[in-house]
Protein backbone atom coordinates (compact mmCIF):
# COMPACT_ATOMS: atom_id res chain seq x y z
CA UNK A 1 0.00 0.00 0.00
CA UNK A 2 2.03 2.79 -1.28
CA UNK A 3 -0.20 5.16 0.89
CA UNK A 4 1.79 4.29 3.89
CA UNK A 5 5.62 4.41 3.09
CA UNK A 6 6.30 6.53 6.22
CA UNK A 7 5.35 3.93 9.08
CA UNK A 8 8.85 3.49 10.63
CA UNK A 9 9.50 7.71 10.68
CA UNK A 10 6.04 7.90 12.25
CA UNK A 11 7.05 5.55 15.17
CA UNK A 12 10.82 6.27 15.60
CA UNK A 13 9.66 10.63 16.08
CA UNK A 14 7.37 9.54 18.59
CA UNK A 15 8.94 6.60 20.90
CA UNK A 16 12.59 6.13 18.60
CA UNK A 17 14.79 7.62 21.55
CA UNK A 18 12.57 6.40 24.56
CA UNK A 19 12.67 3.30 26.70
CA UNK A 20 9.57 1.45 27.44
CA UNK A 21 7.29 2.88 30.06
CA UNK A 22 3.90 1.45 31.14
CA UNK A 23 3.03 4.73 31.90
CA UNK A 24 3.26 6.55 28.61
CA UNK A 25 2.42 3.61 26.58
CA UNK A 26 -1.08 5.02 26.11
CA UNK A 27 0.08 8.27 25.16
CA UNK A 28 2.49 6.76 22.37
CA UNK A 29 -0.33 4.43 20.75
CA UNK A 30 -2.51 7.45 20.84
CA UNK A 31 0.10 9.39 19.08
CA UNK A 32 1.48 6.97 16.67
CA UNK A 33 -2.42 6.47 15.13
CA UNK A 34 -3.30 9.61 14.94
CA UNK A 35 -0.27 11.05 13.73
CA UNK A 36 -0.42 8.00 11.00
CA UNK A 37 -4.06 8.45 10.34
CA UNK A 38 -3.84 12.47 9.46
CA UNK A 39 -0.53 12.34 6.98
CA UNK A 40 -3.11 9.47 5.26
CA UNK A 41 -5.93 11.67 5.28
CA UNK A 42 -3.45 14.44 3.81
CA UNK A 43 -3.07 12.81 0.74
CA UNK A 44 -6.99 13.08 0.03
CA UNK A 45 -7.31 9.76 -1.65
CA UNK A 46 -10.68 7.98 -1.48
CA UNK A 47 -10.20 5.56 1.27
CA UNK A 48 -11.44 5.30 4.88
CA UNK A 49 -8.58 4.21 6.68
CA UNK A 50 -8.06 1.59 9.84
CA UNK A 51 -5.06 2.08 12.36
CA UNK A 52 -4.13 -0.14 14.78
CA UNK A 53 -0.50 0.26 16.98
CA UNK A 54 0.17 -2.95 19.61
CA UNK A 55 3.50 -1.68 21.36
CA UNK A 56 4.64 -4.23 23.65
CA UNK A 57 7.82 -4.43 25.87
CA UNK A 58 10.75 -6.61 25.57
CA UNK A 59 10.73 -9.55 27.92
CA UNK A 60 11.47 -12.78 25.79
CA UNK A 61 8.32 -13.23 25.27
CA UNK A 62 7.22 -14.11 21.52
CA UNK A 63 4.91 -11.52 19.55
CA UNK A 64 2.80 -12.89 17.09
CA UNK A 65 0.04 -10.75 15.37
CA UNK A 66 -2.23 -11.34 12.38
CA UNK A 67 -4.81 -9.55 10.70
CA UNK A 68 -7.39 -10.51 8.03
CA UNK A 69 -10.22 -8.79 5.95
CA UNK A 70 -12.63 -10.06 3.00
CA UNK A 71 -12.70 -6.94 1.04
CA UNK A 72 -11.87 -6.21 -2.71
CA UNK A 73 -8.15 -6.57 -3.12
CA UNK A 74 -8.10 -4.74 -6.48
CA UNK A 75 -9.27 -1.44 -4.48
CA UNK A 76 -8.53 -1.89 -0.78
CA UNK A 77 -5.21 -2.83 1.00
CA UNK A 78 -3.67 -2.64 4.26
CA UNK A 79 0.27 -2.59 5.68
CA UNK A 80 1.75 -3.39 8.87
CA UNK A 81 5.27 -1.85 9.86
CA UNK A 82 6.92 -3.84 12.80
CA UNK A 83 9.64 -1.59 14.44
CA UNK A 84 12.00 -2.36 17.37
CA UNK A 85 14.26 -0.35 19.77
CA UNK A 86 16.17 -2.20 22.80
CA UNK A 87 13.23 -2.35 25.24
CA UNK A 88 10.26 -2.87 23.11
CA UNK A 89 8.47 -3.41 19.58
CA UNK A 90 5.98 -1.75 17.91
CA UNK A 91 3.87 -2.88 15.26
CA UNK A 92 1.41 -0.42 13.25
CA UNK A 93 -1.61 -2.24 10.98
CA UNK A 94 -3.30 0.06 8.35
CA UNK A 95 -6.32 -0.36 6.62
CA UNK A 96 -7.23 1.57 3.36
CA UNK A 97 -11.28 0.55 2.66
CA UNK A 98 -11.64 2.31 -1.05
CA UNK A 99 -14.61 4.63 -0.92
CA UNK A 100 -16.80 4.34 -4.27
CA UNK A 101 -17.12 7.67 -6.06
Amino acid sequence: MEEYHSGDECIEGIIGGVDYSQNKVNQWTASIVEHTLTQLVKQAKPYKYIVNCAVMQKSGAGLHTANSCYWDTTTDGSCTVRWENRTMYCVVSVFAVAIAL
